[in-house]
């Protein structure tokens, strides 16, 4: 019964994107006078619904999916005499009902932002910190010359990145030469780094591992008996890397007590350090050394105005990777194998559900604005692709064959399957190659 939760939380995730995204059609067609003849949520058998006015608003029995039915959409249809059909608007307006679906998702998407924006903003307190606390042997990022303690200066064409923007590159350059500069003992050194293809993951990996900094050091604990000092680059723990601050802490609960080997990094020399941690009355933490992590973030809360312009700047963000994404995929930086389908997004519903409500409002931001790019792209059944033929028509100043129009619809169906059962096979041979 494990598939469950994944089942009702990627209904409810996609449920509300399709009723916005359908929401925009349906408005914009009452605005402009086409008649809206089916409102559904779901796609094939109608299973309830109920009627209002002209229209029938249903739900269907698959529910990945929704459209809105207009009077004359479709190609083929003799009604493009009644004033209210679709095909007999103006072009314009039936270009501002194509794109009023997807528009509907970036506001989604902007409005999720900025409301999780007024709860709590990441606000950035620590810049130019992306130091390499330790190198994989023969990975690229070793035999370009890197080292530990080298901090990146510049990746790419990013000056002073952040560790966001180190892994971001990394991902998005697999089998390509990325230019790095660090700084090492008070110089800049630029060497080239080729990340390699990840074969489980599709992206690109360098080799080099981030930093786990120490920030504050409880007096009177053992961190600061053992000679733990702020700013410590923590390498490994009990000859384990250090992936994360979870990583130390997990191993300080599991410890029950017993010494600690630390690995850590201080001004560009290795030292060891053994910490015994001390019982404390915390369930969750029964085990501690008395240390904080240094955090890059702080959560502030902003007003409407400010929470809207970082909403604004993160969705454009977010919509400038999603190409950079698609175009490593054409490039062959990235594999194909990245794509999530709606098995891979059941399961992130799901992780986010159990994180809490800004977990899932976030990634609900997201895959809005995933949807809503994804729709206006330039594929047949899409509403790009009906939008494309729009300005075709524009531009040759009369309608496009029938015969042309069937056909090319027909391709888009079969090219938008094809997709499917490809991103759907992606998301078993991840599960499967995890497992």
């Amino acid at each position: 019964m494990a598939f469950l939760g994944p089942v009702f939380w990627v209904v409810i995730l996609l449920g509300i994107m399709i009723l916005v995204h359908e929401l925009g059609h349906f408005w914009a067609a009452l605005a402009v006078g086409v008649k809206v003849e089916t409102f559904s949520i779901g796609f094939g058998p109608r299973l309830f619904g109920f009627r209002r006015g002209e229209t029938d608003f249903r739900i269907s029995a698959i529910p990945f999916g929704g459209y809105v039915r207009m009077l004359g959409e479709q190609p083929g249809e003799e009604v493009s005499s009644d004033p209210r059909s679709f095909q007999a608007k103006a072009r314009w307006q039936r270009a501002i009902v194509i794109i009023a679906g997807p528009l509907m998702n970036v506001l989604l998407a902007v409005g999720l932002v900025t409301g999780l924006y007024m709860y709590g903003f990441p606000k950035e307190v620590a810049t130019g910190n992306t130091v390499l606390s330790s190198i994989e042997p023969n990975s690229p990022a070793a035999k370009a010359g890197l080292q530990q303690g080298d901090r990146i200066v510049k990746i790419g064409s990013i000056q002073d990145p952040s560790w966001q923007d180190v892994v971001t590159q990394e991902a998005l350059n697999a089998n390509y030469s990325l230019p790095v500069t660090v700084k090492r003992k008070g110089q800049d050194v630029t060497v080239t780094v080729t990340p390699r293809m990840d074969p489980k993951e599709g992206v690109g990996v360098a080799g080099w591992r981030g930093d786990v900094q120490i920030g504050e050091i409880l007096k009177g604990w053992p961190g600061q008996t053992a000679g733990l000092e702020s700013g410590d680059l923590l390498v490994s723990v009990n000859g384990q890397p250090v992936e994360s601050a979870l990583t130390v802490q997990k191993a300080i609960i599991h410890s029950n007590g017993k010494p600690v080997e630390f690995e850590l990094l201080r001004n560009g020399q290795l030292k060891q350090l053994t910490v015994t941690p001390v019982a404390t009355n915390a369930p969750q933490m029964p085990w501690r050394i008395g240390v904080n992590f240094r955090m890059p973030i702080q959560m502030v809360k902003l007003r409407v105005g400010p929470a809207l312009v970082e909403s604004l700047r993160f969705n454009r963000q977010n919509a400038t990777m999603i190409f950079q994404v698609l175009g490593s995929i054409v490039e062959r930086r990235m594999s194909p194998k990245t794509l999530a389908g709606p098995i891979g997004i059941a399961q992130m519903s799901n992780e986010a559900a159990s994180e809490g409500p800004s977990s899932f409002l976030g990634l609900m931001a997201i895959v809005s604005l995933n949807l809503a790019i994804f729709n206006l792209l330039p594929i047949p059944i899409l509403d790009g692709g009906t939008l494309l033929l729009l300005i075709v028509e524009m531009l040759l100043q009369r309608e496009v064959s029938m015969q042309v129009k069937e056909t090319v619809f027909k391709l888009g169906f079969v090219f938008l399957m094809m997709v499917v059962v490809f991103v759907i096979y992606n998301d078993i041979s991840r599960i499967l190659t995890r497992s």
